[in-house]
């Protein structure tokens, strides 16, 4: 492995494993979308919405399962790169295999009702979230229950203050879960315009890369009052990678798209980003770091919640507090550009990030 070619300098990895993530996707990435035309492997954009439906029409049979260039591109790049002995890394593995399949599994059921061969509209919302679920406790307990892992999963850090709280083996295992789980789901609803999914998780990745250097440095972690996590420092190649498979992906997925990256793709991303968070001992810096994925599921909570509250009895239809959720489907039925909408949740990431950031010195 390069990894023991470089052994002491871990900045080359990072570079290394970003550059190698961002050409496999690039280079990847032409065959790729010509076999996923050649199989038919495109989605119709459908919504509960006419004019939606109508403003992006434009993409019907525009391929999807995208994501595959990504997890082959973070795979290759962290066997490279990264240290294999180390067990954080052999989890993150775990995770993008286990969500990648499972985001597989759902659109490829979705593309067969597409096409009048499947029998339903992919996985149903409780088959997904129990495979997360699953997923999110057996890292859990695995790193509650080992020695060596077990001491940092005993507190709960904030973003504004030193001073950690102590953690019961349940409430580590329910925090792992709603980190991971909702991640995961999150960076998914935001996947609906070309290129928002992909620039914002590496935004916030580019955040977690530097918090994973930090808790994973003894002298950086003590200067900056941040708990000290021993080969967290590893985390970094997994982070490059998702930065790298992420701009890499941006080149054909940018506006106008010549491909989605599907729940293949958005299910694992959301899903790293959680186990990330999780393992620097950061889960409500993810909140702040993703904003913008919080407000893409905050607006579908809402949106939903507010509607069966103001469903009449023997009603049909309740009342509605944004015109379309998530979110960024709000602004472009509102007259926003596609292109104009992405840019500016760009920037609005770029923000929260800057924030997050911030919270280091605030300690």
């Amino acid at each position: 492995m390069i990894h023991w070619l470089f052994y002491q300098s871990l900045i080359l990895r990072i570079a290394g494993a970003a550059v190698l993530s961002f050409l496999i996707v690039i280079l990847m990435g032409p065959r790729m979308i010509r076999w996923l035309i050649k199989r038919k492997l495109g989605d119709r954009p459908e919504f509960d919405h006419a004019n939606l439906n109508e403003l992006t029409r434009h993409k019907s049979n525009t391929p999807t399962m995208g994501g595959i260039l990504m997890v082959v591109g973070i795979f290759v790049s962290v066997l490279v790169f990264g240290d294999l002995s180390n067990t954080y890394i052999r989890m993150g593995l775990l995770a993008l295999l286990w969500l990648s399949i499972l985001g597989g599994v759902d659109d490829w059921l979705k593309l067969r009702r597409a096409s009048g061969a499947g029998t339903r509209d992919g996985l149903k919302s409780w088959e997904k979230i129990l495979f997360q679920i699953g997923l999110a406790v057996l890292l859990a307990v695995f790193m509650r229950t080992y020695a060596q892992y077990s001491e940092p999963a005993r507190r709960f850090y904030f973003p504004f203050k030193a001073d950690p709280i102590e953690l019961s083996a349940f409430a580590y295992v329910l925090i792992t879960v709603l980190t991971m789980v909702g991640s995961s789901n999150a960076v998914n609803l935001t996947d609906g315009m070309d290129g928002l999914a992909a620039g914002c998780t590496a935004i916030v990745t580019g955040v977690f890369l530097i918090m994973a250097w930090v808790v994973g440095n003894r002298s950086w972690a003590g200067w900056l009052h941040m708990p000290q996590i021993g080969d967290s420092a590893e985390m970094t190649i997994l982070c490059a990678s998702m930065m790298g498979a992420c701009l890499g992906f941006l080149w054909y997925n940018a506006h106008p798209a010549q491909v989605f990256m599907g729940d293949t793709g958005s299910l694992p991303l959301g899903g790293l980003l959680g186990f990330i968070a999780v393992v620097t001992r950061q889960e409500l810096l993810l909140m702040l770091a993703g904003g913008v994925f919080v407000m893409e599921a905050g607006s579908v909570v809402l949106q939903v919640g507010y509607f069966k509250l103001t469903k009449p009895k023997g009603g049909v239809q309740g009342k509605r507090l944004f015109r379309v959720a998530p979110i960024h489907h709000h602004f472009h039925l509102g007259g926003w550009a596609e292109s104009k909408v992405v840019i500016r949740f760009w920037l609005l990431c770029l923000i929260f990030a800057a924030l997050a950031l911030a919270t280091l010195k605030l300690r």
